[in-house]
Formats: structure tokens, sequence, C-alpha cells
């Protein structure tokens, strides 16, 4: 929807209740959206207009827009106010009169009312959620010329104007207008709809009576319509062209613009035209569309010509200025005769000339503002001596200054395909993250150009939230860059400091670029979760500048002092805990949740990239060693049932370094085998001389191969060394093993299996959660989220004492607060049943009961167990057991409702680890289950609830008499 501030007279005011649009695909809008090619900008825009979120006009769907607005910003000034009646409801209101301009639907107009008695009844009407009026542009009196009237003498006038004489003055047709805020006599208005005032009701202060307008119908399709609002377009993008007022008013607009249609055309051109206050208002009396657009057309028409006076008058004077570029030019050749004549030989010119040269290459696409600053930094350092300290800040400054890549983008890669690779080559799994940057890319490409974005990925710890963003920088082309703020307690570290101190330094951001080299880089913030908060002042506040897509387009560091665009950057921050981000720092991060892997992740995981990439960090060739896929699935489960893989990499990590020192030490053994086989040779050389003459047998052997047959001689050769030898049994047993373990040295191989595993990770951490294979009575499975990504939960419940009025509840087991209220919660739903269902049965009101949840040493909260402690307690009751297999989790509330809880992936994944058939789940998480993939769901038999009494049937009733739907 439409909105607009007018604002001609009074502060500039923040549009702090944004929404974007909802229907990019919208025609008009993509043609608008193209007007004058507009990057984003910082949306603090000074002028007649500015813009929030959400309105209706006379032809459409008023939308109630305070309420989602007081979501986003409850204690901004310029939210609107929510109100329940709809707007159409009000037939009697304050009239409120407008000097200048009229107040056009959608958008804003602040007014000044000087009156005591209506500022009372306008704030009287917005504390008793009315705040509507009716806002009506204020005729010109019969004998005055509104041209010749001064603004101050026309507020004196109206303030004097009472009950008749300000109706007779009144326009017939205005607006309905929220009343957004009041700040003294300051009312902020937002305009909803035409009205049309029919009698006045009361005259101190001016109410009236009014019918609601609505715009005429037309046909959307009409060739001469579109047209029209084809040529309001046309004529607007030539304007753009030329004012730089309207390229602001329309890069705002069509950021924060919802579905647009042809009567919010027409007054969007009206309202932001420099025409008088009668067009205006004749824009806004006419109800036919088609007319509207015309006379809309004939105001853009005429701010068209006036856009290209400007023009000339500014051409004009940029001829004057051209003697100046004359005399720039003059000296830079001064400066290289001076040059070639050797006269420059102090060590500040050639300082000056090392930072001309350096920004030069980055002169066009450098803001023109950063020229000006380094170009005065320039001048000030020829005047500086080069002792002084002035001096150093100043070169250190422009060193900074120069090396920035002031607009240098790097070429981004907008194929989706490669990109798929490369983050698939990466990372298995995080399908959400990477469906996130695919969408990133695919809008960039249609686009032509990419804006930056500020993502935050949340998960347990090693679940590859910090690896990722290396991929996600490689598959988008981009340069990367790190850098951790956990315990971060200083502003200065993002903000930079102020450079009258010693030593002082810009902020990592400044740092980031300079370092890059690309305005556009990616930036991965790491554990945003953990920011600290120290004398030295708030970091968390300081990164809000930083990470606001409205506002980093301006980016101001201490130290450089000059605003920086960062609307390029691509931020990837990374937190464990989503609940310790400020609110107001989550509020501007798309959060991306990774609830950890599954068993099957895991182990495709940990066979395609931990396992190898750890094989060759330890050298170990991969025919050396085999770990089966029953190693590594005993390894998961009973070792490393974490979320991450982190924990599960450090044990690969523990197997490949025990197999290491497994093989270096055979390898020294048979090295030794071989080295004592060695040394015997000599010996036996030694004795086949002395005794059998072997010198004369090695020669006629030789002799002989050349000519006889080689099989004879080596039955020679064989017969003298088992004859005639000094050798003993035992050395010739060694060099036989010598031989063989040198050939079989390079195939030597270690088996990693199920058997052997404890001998290279110790003993299972982790046994089997499930207690119980049939729960007996009183004992219900519950489903728990955990660090570790899920887990069974039993209740126990038993009998303790039994005596008239003696009904009560003993909680142990570590609960929290919450849990506590659960129990008591799921006591009285207890009874309440089981006086329905055995009326006579006065088993709680006489009976002590003690409620455990194991294990006992473990703290435990949350509402989630709330149905299976009031199963627990009926079981008891009735002395009845559950079914088997069954687990179910979900919060009770007094009257049975089930309802919805988080986890449901961790939760089945817990399930299925503990072979758990069917699984209960509120109604309103059957759409998080639909979401999981189907190798997590297959073979579980799940119901989803909304009320107790469901629950009671599956636990405890006939199956076949159940009628629960819907079963998945």
């Amino acid at each position: 929807m439409l909105k607009l501030i007018a604002s001609s007279r009074i502060h500039r005011l923040h549009p702090t209740v944004l929404r974007p649009a909802h229907d990019s695909a919208s025609p008009l809008l993509r043609v608008l959206s193209s007007l004058g090619g507009l990057s984003r900008r910082n949306t603090d825009v000074g002028g007649r207009y500015f813009f929030c979120s959400d309105s209706g006009d006379g032809s459409d769907q008023v939308v109630d827009a305070g309420v989602k607005a007081a979501e986003e910003s409850q204690s901004k000034a310029s939210a609107i106010v929510p109100t329940y009646p709809r707007p159409e409801d009000y037939l009697t209101v304050l009239a409120l009169p407008l000097i200048h301009r009229p107040l056009f639907p959608g958008f804003y107009m602040p007014i000044f009312v000087k009156d005591p008695k209506l500022l009372a009844a306008l704030q009287e009407s917005r504390e008793r959620q009315a705040p509507y009026a009716g806002a009506f542009l204020l005729k010109d009196e019969p004998e005055a010329d509104p041209s010749l009237v001064s603004g101050s003498d026309t507020d004196k006038n109206v303030y004097d104007l009472k009950g008749k004489e300000l109706f007779n003055r009144l326009h017939e047709v205005g607006t309905l207008a929220q009343i957004s805020s009041i700040h003294g006599d300051q009312v902020i208005l937002i305009g909803h709809r035409r009205l049309r005032i029919t009698e006045m009701v009361s005259e101190d202060p001016l109410t009236v009576k009014v019918d609601h307008l609505k715009d005429k119908t037309y046909n959307k399709d009409d060739d001469i319509i579109k047209a029209t609002s084809f040529e309001v377009i046309s004529t607007l993008r030539d304007v753009l062209k030329t004012s730089s007022l309207w390229r602001d008013h329309v890069q705002t607009y069509t950021k924060h613009i919802g579905d647009f249609t042809y009567p919010r055309l027409a007054d969007f051109g009206a309202a932001i035209s420099g025409a008088n206050k009668l067009q205006c208002q004749q824009v806004l009396e006419e109800l036919d569309v088609y007319k509207r657009l015309k006379l809309t057309l004939e105001l853009v028409k005429k701010e068209m010509e006036i856009s290209k006076i400007q023009e000339s008058i500014a051409k004009a004077i940029e001829e004057k200025i051209s003697g100046e570029q004359r005399r720039y030019l003059l000296n830079e050749q001064l400066k290289a005769i001076k040059k070639e004549l050797g006269l420059e030989t102090d060590d500040k010119t050639a300082l000056t000339g090392k930072f001309r040269e350096r920004i030069e290459p980055k002169r066009e696409k450098c803001p023109p503002h950063i020229l000006q600053v380094i170009d005065e930094e320039l001048a000030k350092l020829q005047l500086l001596e080069a002792s002084s300290s002035e001096f150093s800040v100043t070169r250190n400054y422009l060193d900074w200054l120069t090396a920035l890549p002031w607009g240098e983008y790097s070429d981004e890669n907008f194929d989706v395909t490669r990109a798929q690779k490369i983050l698939d080559e990466d990372h298995y799994g995080l399908t959400d993250v990477k469906e996130r940057i695919l969408e990133f890319i695919a809008v960039g490409k249609l686009r032509g150009t990419s804006q930056g974005k500020i993502i935050c990925l949340s998960g347990p710890p090693g679940v590859g939230k910090t690896s990722i963003g290396r991929s996600i920088a490689r598959a988008l082309n981009r340069k990367f860059f790190r850098f951790s703020v956990g315990g971060l307690a200083d502003v200065a570290e993002i903000k930079g400091h102020r450079r009258t101190y010693i030593g002082a330094m810009p902020g990592k951001m400044v740092q980031c670029l300079k370092n890059v080299g690309t305005a556009n880089p990616l930036v991965l913030i790491d554990e945003i979760d953990k920011l600290g908060r120290g004398h030295a002042g708030d970091p968390a506040s300081a990164l809000l500048e930083l990470l606001d897509p409205e506002q980093n387009a301006n980016f101001l560091d201490h130290y450089l002092d000059v605003p920086i665009d960062l609307s390029k950057v691509l931020f990837v921050c990374t937190a464990n805990v989503v609940e310790m981000i400020p609110n107001p720092l989550l509020d501007r991060m798309e959060v991306v949740a990774i609830a950890g892997y599954i068993t099957d992740e895991k182990m495709h995981i940990a066979r395609d990239y931990l396992e190898k990439t750890t094989r060759e960090a330890c050298g170990i060739k991969s025919e050396q060693v085999e770990v089966t896929d029953a190693a590594l699935l005993s390894l998961i489960e009973n070792y490393c049932r974490e979320a991450g893989v982190r924990n599960l990499q450090k044990h690969i990590e523990k197997i490949y370094r025990k197999i290491a020192l497994q093989l270096v030490r055979q390898g020294e053994t048979i090295d030794a085998t071989i080295r004592s086989a060695q040394s015997m040779e000599p010996m036996k050389d030694k004795v086949d001389s002395d005794e059998l003459g072997v010198d004369t047998v090695q020669k006629e052997n030789s002799e002989s191969v050349e000519g006889s047959d080689t099989e004879k001689v080596g039955e020679t050769c064989d017969e003298v060394d088992m004859v005639q030898t000094g050798l003993s049994s035992e050395q010739s047993q060694s060099l036989e093993v010598a031989k063989e373990s040198e050939e079989d040295k390079e195939i030597e191989k270690v088996l990693v299996d199920q058997s052997n595993l404890t001998d290279f990770v110790g003993k299972p951490v982790f046994h089997a959660d499930r207690i119980y294979d049939q729960t007996p009575i009183g004992v219900v499975m519950g489903l728990a989220w955990t660090s570790m990504g899920g887990s069974t939960l039993y209740i126990e419940t038993t009998f303790v004492e039994e005596g008239e009025g003696k009904g009560a509840l003993q909680l142990t087991g570590q609960l929290g607060d919450v849990m506590k209220e659960s129990a008591q919660i799921a006591h009285t739903v207890a009874r309440a049943i089981l006086l329905e269902k055995e009326p006579e049965n006065r088993f709680f009101a006489n009976s002590k009961l003690h409620l455990h949840v194991p294990v006992g040493a473990t703290p435990k909260d949350g509402p989630s167990a709330g149905c299976t402690m009031t199963t627990s307690l009926l079981s008891l009751a009735m002395k009845k057991p559950v079914k088997k297999d069954l687990a179910m989790t979900g919060e009770v509330t007094l009257t049975g409702k089930i309802l919805p809880i988080g986890g449901v992936k961790e939760k089945t994944i817990a399930a299925r680890r503990s072979e758990v058939k069917t699984i209960i789940f509120p109604s309103a998480n059957r759409r998080d289950f639909d979401e999981l993939a189907p190798n997590v769901k297959e073979g579980l038999d799940v119901h989803f609830v909304d009320d107790y009494m469901q629950i009671f049937n599956l636990a405890f009733g006939d199956e076949q008499a159940q009628d629960i739907k819907p079963r998945v």
C-alpha cells in the first residue's frame, strides 16, 4: 500500500515503519522500479514527503496497518496506532483544517493544532481507540490572492476560525485520517480514504458527518487508461533524470510500495508534484480514475517543464565552473614539469604523489564527497612539517582513505548450477541455507545486480555455520572476511577510534574492505549471540547501523569520518541461541535455522568429508585402513549424539591417530627385522668362504648360468646352502620372515570394525535412552529437545499414601518453574478427565502422588511435557498402562487443549533412535513435520491432536474404535 508523509515545515521524520513489497511481479511496479536505475540509499530523506508501511484508499480494502506496525516497532513515534473498528465505521469525525495541501490516502502529514479544545478532543479520541479525524483543505478567502498571502498570515487566520465560519471555509471533499501520534501541538495524520462532508454536528470543536467515497468502477484492461498511466510513468522517468528531489521520493517509494493500482498512481503523482493546493484538491475530488490520471499527467508534465528550466540554469553555472578545471589542469602540468626538471625533492611531494597515483584509477568510481576529503587532506599535508605529530596522523588517514576499494566490485557468479555444485562439494545437507543462497543468486541474475543482505545462521555447535560462510563466498565468487564478536565489549572494534587518540585505528569493517580489496565481500560475523558489554560502550547497539539495510549505505566509521557504502556487502552472522541476540539487532537479520544432522546425514558427512580430510591430514593412504559402516554407525549413536559433527570429527581424528601409531610401529618392527637379516649375510659369506671355497662355486655358477639350465644351478646353490653353511635354523627362519615382511610392507591394512572400536575410542559415552521395553502403570515416554539434538524423556508417577482429603502431588527431577506449573495443570486436567470417565473414582482426591522425571541430575524445563504428565497420572489412577512404543509431546491447557511445541525434527529423531513406532504431536506442528526428510518420517505412525481426549483414546482406548484423524 502507498504511504507518504508530507513535511515541509517541521523536523525531518524517519521512516520507521516500513514493509517491503508483496507483489514484486506487478507490471506497474516493475516499470516504476526501473525509473532512473536507482540504487539503495539511506532512507533518512528530507523533503516534502516520507513513506510508511500500509494504508488504503477509497477504492480498495482498508488494511489496519497499525497492528502490524506496532509489532515491528512498538516504541516508534510514526507507528500507526492499532484500531479495532474499521475506518468505514466512522461516520462522524472531528474536522481538521489543512492550510497548504490536501492529504492524500496512504500519506503521512504533520499538522499543528493550536486550539486547546481540538487538541484535547484528538487526544481523547486516540485514547479511546478511535483515532480518526477528517482532514479537509481550507478554501482561500474570496478577496485574498493566495499567491500574495504569507504563510504566517495564513496560519494566524486559520487559528482564529471557529464553528460555522470554519465549516464554510472547508472544501467538501477531504480525507479520513488516522491520528498516528501527538507530540505537543504537533499531530501526525495518516490518510486512509476519501470523505465528503454532509452536515455539521457541533461547532467547538468542529464535528461533521461524512460519507465515505469510493472510486468509480473502471476497466483495468482499458487501453486508454493503460496508455495514460504509462505516459505518467514515462514522464516520471524523464523527470527523474533531472530532478534529484523526485529521485529520492520514487527511490524510497519503490522499495516500500505494496500492490500498485491506477488510482494510487494518480494519487502518488499528484501528491509529490509541486502543483498548488487547488490543483491537488481537484485530483482528490475526482472519483473517475481516468480523469484523475489525466489531471495527474498534466501536473507531472508541468514538473517536466520546470525540470528543463532547472537543467538549463545548472548548465549555465557549470560553464562558469569550467575555469576552475582549466586551472587544475595547468597545475598538474606544472607539477609534471617540475618533476622532469628534478625540482621536487622533498618527501611530502613524493608522498602526495603516491596517494594521488593510488586514488587516480578509482577517481571515476569514487564518490565526490570522498574525493573532496582526500584533496583537502592532501593540501593540508603539503602545509605540515614532516616532524609534527599532525603530519603522521594526516599521512595515516590518507593511507586508509586511498587504500579502500571505492566503487570496485568483484564479478559475481550468477550461475545457479555452478553455485549448487560448489555448495554440495563442501557441505552435505543444509538444504535451507543452500536454497536461500541460490535464491539470492537468482534474484541478482534477474535484476542484473545484487544487493547486500543480512543472514543469520542459528543452530547448535558443530553444524557447519562458520564453514558454510566460506563456501557461500566461493559459490558467489566474492571475497571472504571473517571476524568474531564473541566477548567483544568495545564499540571502537566496530566503529573505529577517533583520530585524536594515539594509535587510533578504523573499525573491523574498514579493515575488511582494505584486506579484501572489493566493496562487495561476504563478511562472516561469528558468535553474534555472545556480544559483551563494558565501560567502552555497547557493541550490539553499534552493530545496528552496520546490519541495518536502510542505514549501512552510509555507514560512518569514527576514524574515517566519511560515509561508506556497505549496501552491497553480504553479511552472514552465526549464533547458537537466537534468544541471546538483542531484539532490535535480531529484527534486522533474516534467520535461517539449522536444526542439526540426523544419523544418515552424519554417516554421509563422516564418509565423504571428515574421513577423507582426516586421512590426508594424518598421511595415511586409503588402502592402508578400512573403517566399516557398522563402526561409523556405532561411533555416531554411542559416542557422538550431538546435533553437530565437531565431536564426530574429533573421534575420527582419534581413530586415525591410533591407526597412524599402529602403522608406524609395524613399520619399525619390519625395518628392525630387515636390518637384523642384513647383518647376518656377511657372516654367511664368511662361513662359505672358509669351509667350502664358495668363491670358486659362485664363479662356476655364474659361468654355467650363461649356457646351462638355471634350475640345476638353483638346486646346486640350495644344496650348498643347506649342507655346508654354519647358520643356525633360527637365523634362517628370521631371514625368511624378513623377506616376506619386506614384500608385504606396502599392503598392510588396518580394519576398524564395531568389535574393536573400543580399542580406538574407549567405552561408549551414551547408552540407550529407552529404560522400559513396555512402560508400566504410571510411566509414559515423552520427547524433549536438548542441546544434543533431542532425547526421550520418561514421566514416572507412583502412589505414596492414601487418606481422606490427602490428595497432593510431589515433584522431583530438577524441574524448572515452567515444568512445575505444567505438572500442576496436568494434575488438574487428569482429575477432571477421571471425574468424567469414572465419577465414583476418588483416587486424586484421597491420594498423595509422587511424580519424577529421570535423569535427576539433568535440569529440565519447558511446557511440552504437559500431555505426557497428564497421561502418566491417568495411567496410575486407572491402573492401566499406555500402549507399547508410544511417545508424545505437547503443552496442555486447563481446558485440555494441546498447544504447539518446538524441536519437531530433534524429537522425531530421538523417537526413531529409541525405536518408537507411534508419536503424538500437536496439530499445529503438522507443517513442521511435513517439512522433514522422507527418511526421517519413514516407518513412524504419527498422530496430530488438538484436544487431550484424542490422546486419551490413543493411549488407553481400543485402536479399532479410534476415530482419530489425521494419521500419517
